[in-house]
């Protein structure tokens, strides 16, 4: 009997983690909870956590938590991702940012989806850590492409098989990796009558902390850089990239209470349900 199916847990949460110390405690709270409520138990989901060379405690921090620690050293983030896909035991993968916050009952919900045989991938979509005007409208621009394409964010999913076929995530992006991943799931599912899922029913918690520190508008003027970068500078967007999602400076939660600040949101949130 193949040992995958005796020993291995079914899923295998990969959470890609570049000094988290802030946010990390409280997304694996938020798992520990969908672990305890998901019906096929708790040790058949493993978290792995890729520590991307932090300079801080996330690595301990994590270990202390129970998960399994990898390290990749590159700074790409599709790089990181797949490391923790080699690095997972699990038939399905689950994919998470270490700045978000996890619905209680997410695993249930992807598992489910999964079993009906008629999905090959998909995702839980996001409620915002906070809301503004600027932020709403933001959103909303977002709201078409996603109807459209059934691409969304938040937590991702896929069978380990599917995965491997489409050979992961594109490791020459800097960014947008996650969606060409869905695309090119979507694109093998369209051979095998399987589509992309939304299971809106257990969004994750998006962090805000990018709207924070550049401000509420600032993603109106991010699209006009990435069409002209697109378009005319391929260079100059990969410099963007580099110093927009790869700086050594991570945004902190309110200084004045980091982690208080943050669980009170996630048991807000997961009151709830």
């Amino acid at each position: 009997m193949n040992a995958l199916t005796v020993s291995a847990p079914y899923f295998s949460l990969i959470i890609p983690a570049y000094n988290e110390e802030a946010y990390l405690p409280v997304l694996l709270d938020s798992v520990a909870a969908a672990r305890a409520r998901y019906p096929g138990g708790a040790d058949d989901i493993e978290v792995v956590v890729v520590d991307n060379a932090s300079t801080d405690a996330t690595a301990d921090l994590a270990r202390a938590s129970g998960c399994r620690v990898v390290r990749e050293d590159r700074r790409v983030i599709a790089a990181v991702r797949n490391t923790g896909a080699r690095h997972a035991r699990g038939q399905v993968f689950v994919f998470v940012d270490a700045d978000n916050i996890m619905h209680p009952g997410t695993f249930d919900a992807i598992d489910k989806s999964l079993s009906t045989g008629k999905v090959i991938a998909g995702s839980t979509g996001v409620n915002m850590q906070r809301m503004s005007l600027g932020i709403a409208v933001t959103y909303a621009l977002m709201v078409p492409l996603v109807w459209l394409t059934r691409m969304d964010t938040g937590v991702v999913f896929c069978r380990r098989d599917d995965f491997e076929k489409i050979g992961g995530y594109n490791e020459d992006l800097l960014f947008a990796e996650d969606v060409q991943l869905l695309w090119d799931l979507m694109r093998l599912g369209w051979k095998q009558g399987r589509k992309l899922s939304r299971i809106r029913t257990v969004k994750a918690t998006y962090s805000t902390r990018k709207f924070d520190k550049h401000g509420d508008w600032h993603w109106l003027g991010l699209m006009f850089r990435f069409i002209y970068g697109l378009l005319f500078s391929k260079s100059s967007l990969d410099k963007f990239a580099h110093i927009y999602w790869y700086g050594n400076q991570r945004s902190k939660p309110d200084p004045a209470d980091p982690q208080q600040k943050l669980k009170a949101e996630a048991q807000h949130f997961c009151d709830g349900f």
